[in-house]
C-alpha cells in the first residue's frame, strides 16, 4: 500500500512539471530544420527535396499495473530517418523504437525481460495542402500590427498531408503478440500557424490495418516560440483506442536550435490511468544533412520567350503612353494606374467651388421669395 501511494505521489510531482514546463522559457522556433522531435506528432510538411534528416534520442519509462500487481521499467531508443523524395511535397521516412523491458510480480517475486522492437515503420508521407504556397499569404501586413500578431480565425485552416505506410514485426514480438509480420498504417496531418509565435499540429491515425487489434489514435501539439529564435516548448495530448490497449497521454518539452542544422531536446510524459500508470522522460537531437538545391535561374538574355512568366518583353514597353483626349488608359504598369487628382488640382477645384458659390450667394442677394 506504501508502494502504490508513492507511486502515485511521484506521478502527481510529474504532472505538475508536465504542466509548468511549457511555461518556463524552453522554446524553438525555426523554418532551419523541421523536426518532429521531441513529441510524437508529425507534422504537414516535407523536409525538402534531396534533404536527409537523422532524429534519433533516449527514453526512460516507469510503467506500473495496479491490477496484475506488475511494476515495469522499459530503456529504449528511438530512430527516424527522413528523406525528401523526387520532389518538396513527398517525404519517405522510416521510425523506429528499440526497447528492453523489465517486469517484476509483485505478488510472486518473479521477474521478466524482454527486448523487441515497439515501433517499426516505413512510409510515404505527401503534402496536399499548402496553405502558404501562395507567396502573397506570407507577405506581413504594413499597415496593422493587430494583423500579422493576433490570432485570427482564418488562421485555423491548415495545410493538410497524407501518409501511407506498414508496420514490420520481427519475429515472435512479445509487445505485440499474434501481430502478422506486416500491418498497415494511414495518417492525416495538419499544420496551422495561429500566429508567428504559436503552432498547432494534429494526427489522426488508423494503424495495425489487418491485425487482430486495429488502433485508432490522434494527436494534438501545440508549440510557442519566445523572443529568441533558438528556444521552443510544447504541449502535446495524445489518445489510443484499441482492444489491446487504451489510454490518454500527456506530453511537454523543450527544444534548443545548436545550428541551422542541429538540435537537441527534452520531454517528459505520464498517463491519466493506472492499469498501467506511465512516467516516461526522453531526450535527443536531430541533424539534417541539406542536399538541397534550387534550380538554376537562367540570365534574361538565356529566357526563351514566355520563360519569365510575362511573354517576350516588347519593344519601347517601359515608355510611358501619352494619353487620349479622354484620358483613357490603355497600359497595365504602374504608370498607367489611376491615382487620382493632384494636390494642385484638388486646390484648383477648390477654389473654383468657392468661386462658383460666392456669385451663386450674390445673384440671390435682393430677390424676395413668396
Amino acid at each position: 500500500m506504501g508502494s502504490l501511494l508513492e507511486v502515485n505521489k511521484r506521478k502527481q510531482l510529474l504532472f505538475l512539471f508536465v504542466l509548468i514546463l511549457p511555461l518556463l522559457g524552453f522554446s524553438q522556433y525555426t523554418d532551419v530544420i523541421n523536426s518532429n522531435r521531441p513529441g510524437l506528432s508529425v507534422s504537414a510538411y516535407a523536409v525538402g527535396k534531396n534533404v536527409i534528416q537523422l532524429e534519433t534520442g533516449l527514453r526512460f519509462e516507469q510503467s506500473d499495473h495496479s491490477l496484475l500487481n506488475t511494476q515495469a521499467n522499459l530503456w529504449g531508443a528511438d530512430l527516424s530517418l527522413r528523406y525528401g523524395l523526387l520532389f518538396e511535397s513527398l517525404e519517405i521516412n522510416y521510425e523506429g523504437t528499440f526497447q528492453n523491458k523489465n517486469t517484476a510480480f509483485t505478488n510472486t517475486g518473479l521477474e521478466e525481460s524482454f527486448w523487441n522492437f515497439s515501433r517499426n515503420r516505413l512510409g510515404l508521407k505527401y503534402l496536399v495542402y499548402d496553405r502558404y504556397k501562395n507567396p502573397e499569404r506570407n507577405k506581413p501586413n504594413i499597415r496593422s500590427w493587430r494583423a500579422n500578431n493576433v490570432f485570427q480565425l482564418k488562421n485555423l485552416i491548415p495545410s493538410v498531408s497524407v501518409y501511407g505506410g506498414a508496420t514490420f514485426n520481427l519475429g515472435q514480438n512479445p509487445f505485440y503478440l499474434g501481430d502478422p509480420t506486416v500491418s498497415y498504417r494511414a495518417m492525416v496531418a495538419t499544420q496551422s500557424r495561429l500566429t508567428p509565435r504559436f503552432v498547432l499540429i494534429s494526427n489522426i491515425a488508423y494503424d495495425r490495418i489487418s491485425t487482430d487489434f486495429p488502433e485508432m489514435s490522434y494527436l494534438v501539439s501545440i508549440s510557442y516560440a519566445f523572443r529568441n529564435p533558438k528556444w521552443s516548448t510544447f504541449f502535446e495530448n495524445q489518445g489510443i483506442k484499441s482492444d489491446r490497449y487504451s489510454d490518454v497521454l500527456l506530453r511537454a518539452g523543450a527544444v534548443h536550435l545548436l545550428s541551422e542544422d542541429l538540435q537537441i531536446d527534452l520531454s517528459m510524459g505520464a498517463s491519466f490511468k493506472n492499469t498501467p500508470s506511465r512516467i516516461f522522460i526522453a531526450a535527443g537531437m536531430s541533424y539534417r544533412f541539406d542536399l538541397h538545391s534550387d534550380p538554376p535561374v537562367k540570365a534574361i538574355e538565356d529566357q526563351e520567350a514566355g520563360e519569365n512568366g510575362f511573354g517576350p518583353i516588347k519593344r519601347n514597353a517601359m515608355q510611358k503612353k501619352k494619353n487620349g483626349k479622354n484620358n483613357e488608359r490603355t497600359g497595365s504598369g504602374a504608370e498607367d494606374i489611376d491615382l487620382g487628382p493632384s494636390k494642385k488640382q484638388l486646390r484648383e477645384k477648390k477654389k473654383a467651388d468657392k468661386k462658383k458659390n460666392k456669385s451663386k450667394k450674390k445673384k440671390d442677394d435682393g430677390v424676395i421669395e413668396f
